[in-house]
């Protein structure tokens, strides 16, 4: 019988926590945006453009971090309160080592660490009651 490893990214566009729901007991992970409000402030006293630019450097990075962890799984669930979850998605989306992950996207409201693997636990919990 083949392991399924099951990964829930909350995340929004400063910071992702990566909840691995695979039964190993791994702590949460947390990936961190490089692109902060200082970037924002001093990039935009130069240009509009040029922030821009660079906030999409940035971006582009954090998430190539969270795809890099994530590879190794069969299903992701991708939540938070932000537009951050779907750019991510399709980011993945865009990327043929995802050709045959399952990804999920959800709107949530903001939540601590205990919410967030509370949900990821009762996400895949649905899933699994409804595959059996």
């Amino acid at each position: 019988m083949k392991t399924i490893n099951q990964l829930g990214i909350y995340l929004d566009h400063a910071s992702a926590n990566l909840i691995d729901f695979t039964g190993n007991d791994k702590e949460p992970q947390t990936i961190v945006s490089e692109f902060d409000i200082q970037d924002k402030h001093e990039t935009l006293q130069r240009s509009e453009s040029e922030m821009h630019h660079k906030e999409q450097d940035k971006q582009r990075a954090y998430f190539k971090k969270i795809a890099t962890l994530a590879i190794g799984y069969n299903e992701l669930v991708l939540f938070g309160p932000t537009t951050a979850k779907t750019e991510l998605l399709h980011f993945l989306q865009k990327d043929n080592s995802f050709g045959k992950i399952k990804i999920e996207a959800e709107n949530t409201a903001k939540m601590n660490l205990q919410e967030q693997e509370v949900f990821v636990r009762e996400h895949f919990k649905k899933f699994d009651s409804k595959n059996s």
